[in-house]
C-alpha cells in the first residue's frame, strides 16, 4: 500500500510542475477567475432581488462592523469610518436646512484638492440622493464654467485653498444662478457661503435612507470629467453599477483588509476616488491620502505609515526613478502598486530600485463598458485575458485606418478583426449587461463613441479610441492613443481645446496643436504650429499669460513652430505626422521656433543650447 502512496503522491507532483511547465500562471488565473465570479455573482444576485447594494451601503456596513477602525489618514492624522460618517452626515444636514434645500436628483459640483472634507462632502452629498460632479482642480475660467453647464450643476462647493479661481467667473456664476459655498468658516468673496462652520454645528444624525431618490444600477453617482478626442471636457456618466465595478478591482487583485494603501493621485479622477477610496471600503481597509504627490517624501511616508499597496500613475514612478539613490531604497513594506501607463524601462529600473513590488497595471477609460488587470505583474502589458474574462466582458480589436483615422470596413461594410500579436482598435459591444453612460449634456458626445453595423446589421460597439494588440500568451498591450489628443502628466490633453483657446489672440491666424515625445518622458507634451496674421509679430509675454490665465499647466504648449501654411489633407484636416517626427529640433527645423520659459514667463527663441538641456534633463518639463 505504501508504494502506491508514495507513487500517487509522486505522480501528483510530477502533474503540478507540468502545469506549471505548460500554463505557467495557471494558480494566479484561478484565483482572478475565482474572485470575479464571487463578484459577478454578487451583481448577478442584485439583478434578480432588485436589493442594489450601492457603494454607500457598503460603507454603511464598514461603519458598523469597524466604527474605530482608521479609514482615511491625513497628514498623520486618523480619521476612522464612523468619523468620516458622522462627518458626511453633518453635510447632508447643511444642505436640507438651508433654502433652497439641495434635494434627491440635483447635482452638486466639488471643485476640491485631496482632503478628507473631499470624501466628507462627497458621501454627504450621496446620502441625499445627489449626482456629485467632480471638477479638475486645474481648469480655469473658461473651461470650469463649461463643466459647470454641462453638468447642470446649480450647486459648487469650492476648497479653502481654491477660492481664487472661483473668484475669477464668480459674476458669471451668480448670473447662472449657481449657489456657491467654501468648505471654511469664513469667505471674503461676497455671496459665497461658508460650509465648514455650519457643518460644526449641524446634527450627526444618520440620514434616512427615504431621502436618496430611488436607486437602481443604472442610477448616476457621479460625474467625473474627461478630456475626449474633440472639444472641452465631457461629463462622464458614472453609474452605481461602474462603482460597483470599479470598488471590487483591489479586492479581485488580492488587496485584502489589512493592507494600508497609499493615494496621492488627485481625488477628482477615478482611478483615486472609484479605485481607491471606494475599494479601500469595499475591504475595510485604511488609506493613506496624500494632498498632492512628493517624489522626495514617498518612500519616507511609505515607512511612516507602514503602506503597503500604493496606487500609480507612470509618470509617479518616473518621479522616484529620477530621485537621486540613496541607501535603503528597498527598506519599506511595500508588496504592491496598482495603476496605469508605466513604460517598459521604468517599470524595470522601478523594480530594480526599489524591490520586489507586483506591479499590477490596469487598463479602463472612465466613460468606457471594457477593462483590462495585469493580475501577474507581466512586464509591459496592460492586462491579462481568459475565456471568462471574454464573457464576461466581451472585446473585439479590428482593423484601423489610420490615415483615414476610422476603423477599416470591407466590401460587406463591416469591420474586421486583427490577428493575435496585430495592432487593432479596441471596441467593446454595448449590451444590458454592459453599458455605455455615456456623458451628461448633448448626446452627440456619446454618439461619437459608437460604432455601429460592426460585424452584423444592428450590433452597437463602444470605441475605446486606443490602439491595442493581443500577444498569443493572452497579454494585452497599449500601443496608441488615436483622435485629436495626447497625455501629458497623467491628464488627457484635448488639442482643439488648446487650439481654440490659442485662436483667442489677436495675433494669431489658425493654431494646429498636438503632442511630441521627448526621451526619457512618459506621455507626450504640448506643441503648436502657428500661422500669424498678416504684419503681426509674436508676443511671447502676452502669449504666456494668456496661456496661463484660460488652461491648465499640463495642457500648456511648451513648444512653439511659426508656419507660413499648413499641410491639409484630402478632407481639409491638419495634418501633424510630419510635425509630431520633427518635434522641435531647431537643427532640422528651419522655422522660428519658441519655448515656454517659466522663469521669464514668456515665450523665448528655441536655441541648439535650450534643446540639449531639455534632452539631458538640465530643463525639466
Amino acid at each position: 500500500m505504501l508504494p502506491v502512496a508514495v507513487a500517487a503522491i509522486a505522480g501528483a507532483i510530477a502533474l503540478i510542475f507540468l502545469l506549471n511547465l505548460t500554463f505557467p500562471y495557471l494558480c494566479e488565473d484561478a484565483r482572478f477567475v475565482l474572485r470575479t465570479s464571487k463578484f459577478a455573482f454578487r451583481l448577478l444576485r442584485v439583478y434578480l432581488t432588485r436589493r442594489v447594494v450601492t457603494v454607500l451601503d457598503r460603507f454603511a456596513l464598514q461603519v458598523k462592523a469597524n466604527p474605530h477602525k482608521v479609514f482615511l489618514l491625513f497628514e498623520g492624522r486618523p480619521y476612522s469610518y464612523r468619523d468620516v460618517d458622522s462627518a458626511s452626515n453633518r453635510i447632508a444636514h447643511v444642505f436640507l436646512q438651508h433654502q433652497p434645500a439641495v434635494k434627491a436628483g440635483d447635482t452638486v459640483a466639488l471643485l476640491m484638492n485631496n482632503e478628507p472634507d473631499f470624501v466628507c462632502v462627497w458621501f454627504g452629498l450621496s446620502k441625499l440622493g445627489c449626482t456629485v460632479a467632480f471638477l479638475n482642480t486645474n481648469l480655469r475660467a473658461r473651461s470650469l464654467l463649461y463643466c459647470l453647464d454641462s453638468s447642470g450643476a446649480k450647486t459648487l462647493i469650492v476648497g479653502a485653498d481654491l477660492v481664487d479661481v472661483v473668484e475669477d467667473i464668480l459674476t458669471n456664476i451668480k448670473e447662472n444662478n449657481i449657489s456657491a459655498w467654501v468648505m471654511g468658516k469664513s469667505s471674503t468673496l461676497q455671496g459665497v457661503n461658508t460650509l465648514a462652520d455650519k457643518a460644526e454645528e449641524a446634527s450627526d444624525n444618520p440620514v434616512p435612507a427615504s431621502w436618496q431618490s430611488t436607486i437602481h444600477l443604472k442610477s448616476t453617482f457621479l460625474y467625473i470629467f474627461t478630456s475626449g478626442t474633440t472639444g472641452l471636457p465631457k461629463a462622464a456618466v458614472i453609474t452605481q453599477l461602474q462603482s460597483l465595478r470599479a470598488s471590487a478591482g483591489f479586492w479581485i487583485l488580492g488587496v485584502t483588509k489589512d493592507d494600508i494603501i497609499y493615494v496621492s493621485l488627485p481625488l477628482y479622477h477615478g482611478a483615486a476616488s472609484l479605485l481607491g477610496i471606494c475599494g479601500c471600503i469595499e475591504m475595510g481597509a485604511t488609506l493613506v491620502l496624500k494632498k498632492k504627490f512628493s517624489a522626495s517624501q514617498f518612500w519616507n511616508d511609505c515607512r511612516k505609515y507602514n503602506v503597503t499597496v500604493f496606487q500609480y500613475i507612470g509618470e509617479l514612478c518616473r518621479y522616484l526613478c529620477n530621485q537621486p539613490k540613496t541607501e535603503g531604497e528597498k527598506n519599506h513594506k511595500v508588496r504592491m502598486a496598482v495603476g496605469n501607463g508605466i513604460r517598459t524601462d521604468v517599470w524595470k529600473e522601478f523594480l530594480e530600485r526599489f524591490g520586489n513590488i507586483k506591479m499590477c497595471e490596469f487598463y479602463g477609460a472612465t466613460e468606457g463598458n471594457v477593462f483590462f488587470m495585469n493580475y501577474t505583474g507581466k512586464l509591459g502589458a496592460v492586462g491579462r485575458t481568459n475565456f471568462y474574462h471574454k464573457t464576461l466582458l466581451s472585446y473585439k480589436l479590428v482593423k484601423y485606418d489610420v490615415q483615414k483615422e476610422k476603423p477599416t470596413r470591407n466590401e460587406q461594410g463591416r469591420c474586421e478583426k486583427v490577428n493575435k500579436g496585430e495592432t487593432g482598435l479596441l471596441i467593446s459591444p454595448v449590451t444590458k449587461w454592459n453599458p455605455f453612460s455615456g456623458y451628461a449634456g448633448s448626446k452627440k458626445f456619446s454618439e461619437q463613441k459608437l460604432l455601429e453595423d460592426v460585424f452584423t446589421k444592428g450590433d452597437l460597439y463602444f470605441n475605446s479610441g486606443d490602439l491595442m494588440s493581443e500577444s498569443q500568451d493572452g497579454y494585452i498591450y497599449f500601443r496608441d492613443r488615436i483622435g485629436d489628443t495626447f497625455r501629458w502628466k497623467g491628464e488627457n490633453v484635448a488639442t482643439t481645446e488648446v487650439a481654440e483657446i490659442i485662436g483667442m489672440l489677436d495675433f494669431v491666424e489658425e493654431a494646429n496643436v498636438y503632442g511630441v515625445a521627448i526621451p526619457g518622458y512618459e506621455g507626450r507634451i504640448g506643441m503648436a504650429a502657428i500661422i500669424l496674421k498678416s504684419v503681426q509679430e509674436l508676443d511671447g509675454k502676452k502669449m504666456y499669460n494668456h496661456i496661463v490665465k484660460y488652461l491648465p499647466s499640463y495642457a500648456y504648449p511648451r513648444f512653439l513652430r511659426i508656419q507660413e501654411s499648413m499641410e491639409m489633407t484630402g478632407t481639409f484636416k491638419r495634418k501633424k505626422n510630419n510635425l509630431v517626427e520633427e518635434a522641435f529640433n531647431p537643427m532640422i527645423i528651419t522655422e522660428p521656433l519658441y519655448f515656454l520659459d517659466s522663469s521669464e514667463k514668456s515665450y523665448i527663441s528655441m536655441t541648439e543650447q535650450i534643446y540639449n538641456h531639455i534632452l539631458s534633463f538640465k530643463i525639466k518639463l
